[in-house]
């Protein structure tokens, strides 16, 4: 767990008046893509936690996920849809190696003929679509110096933007659609394209599991926020609801199974002891961002307030937290 201090901000802003403590903000990201955003929110005066709810373990390439890279190097695909960094960077190791398998052969069936200038005109055999400027990051950066092709991105980065897309958009009855994603996910773009007899095919490179230490860290943050809570009741100091961002319905089940164990701990506690304690924190104790419909409809339906977002830009997150929430209540 990480708990960074607010940095200066300025002045005519609320969080710093000596009336307001800092808003505290739990960033549940994954450890490798959460640093931008905490930098970002600490930067604007919030009191940043940084609890990752999601650990990214790659999981063994089979001989099936082989058999679809094959056909999609093969130009059986009308598209390949990239759904983060990670996918990328594992995709395109094998991409890589496939390409060295294409250009042996063509060694061994005309060795006089091959010429290493034929490299330079390497091109992928569909279009590559990006979720996000990090994931297009990966591609464009990528060691593939001999490919040739163009990264191409939606306007919103998420699946209604790769809905709106022309090259998703005039996707037609019978043509086929690879994906490289995490296991689990997103079902909007597969169930909205596979009713429109889209055929799809999927990768999974890695999968998204719980972190070791999530509870631990959340124990430790929690006992730190009650006893702070504790000393504001007898002050005149405003306090307001700590900020869960959630990017994952994966991440937001991680989060409540945590949450609720530790209050049931604490109220396990309360009973053995004389002296009462703190109320443990539930779900309804904080306010969360959440990516998109489908994770804002899981946070409406346990009555939760949230701001919804379309982007995980951390732009896009303060200028949400600054807005009028969503109240479920």
């Amino acid at each position: 767990m990480s708990w960074s201090s607010p940095k200066s901000t300025d002045s005519h802003q609320a969080f710093d008046k000596p009336s307001l403590l800092p808003q505290v903000v739990i960033n549940t990201r994954p450890v490798e893509r959460a640093a931008p955003l905490t930098q970002h929110l600490q930067a604007a005066g919030m009191s940043v936690i940084d609890i990752p709810m999601l650990t990214l373990e790659s999981r063994a390439t089979t001989e099936q996920d082989m058999g679809l890279m094959r056909q999609w190097f093969a130009g059986d695909y009308q598209a390949l849809v990239i759904v983060s960094p990670t996918a990328a960077a594992s995709g395109l190791a094998v991409w890589q190696v496939l390409e060295n398998e294409h250009q042996a052969q063509k060694s061994e069936r005309n060795v006089s003929e091959h010429k290493e200038s034929e490299l330079k005109d390497v091109k992928a055999p569909s279009h590559l679509i990006a979720v996000g400027e990090a994931t297009a990051a990966v591609l464009k950066d990528c060691k593939l110096d001999a490919a040739s092709y163009q990264v191409l991105q939606p306007l919103i980065a998420n699946n209604e933007g790769m809905l709106a897309m022309h090259e998703i958009e005039s996707l037609q009855a019978g043509d086929k659609l690879l994906v490289w994603r995490g296991l689990g996910g997103r079902r909007l773009l597969v169930d909205t394209l596979q009713a429109r007899g889209v055929h799809i095919d999927s990768i999974a490179w890695y999968e998204r599991i719980m972190p070791a230490d999530a509870m631990a860290q959340y124990e430790q943050w929690h006992a730190q926020f009650l006893t702070q809570h504790s000393l504001q009741q007898t002050t005149s100091v405003a306090k307001s609801k700590p900020i869960v961002i959630v990017s994952s319905g994966t991440a937001f089940e991680h989060w409540k199974t945590i949450v609720k164990e530790v209050a049931a701990k604490v109220v396990e506690a309360k009973s053995s002891m004389d002296k009462p304690a703190h109320p443990a924190l539930q779900l309804t104790d904080f306010a969360y961002v959440v990516l998109g419909e489908r994770l804002a409809n899981m946070v409406a339906r346990q009555q939760l307030s949230y701001w919804r977002v379309e982007d995980l830009a951390p732009a896009t997150i303060l200028a949400a937290i600054r807005s009028p929430i969503v109240d479920s209540m």
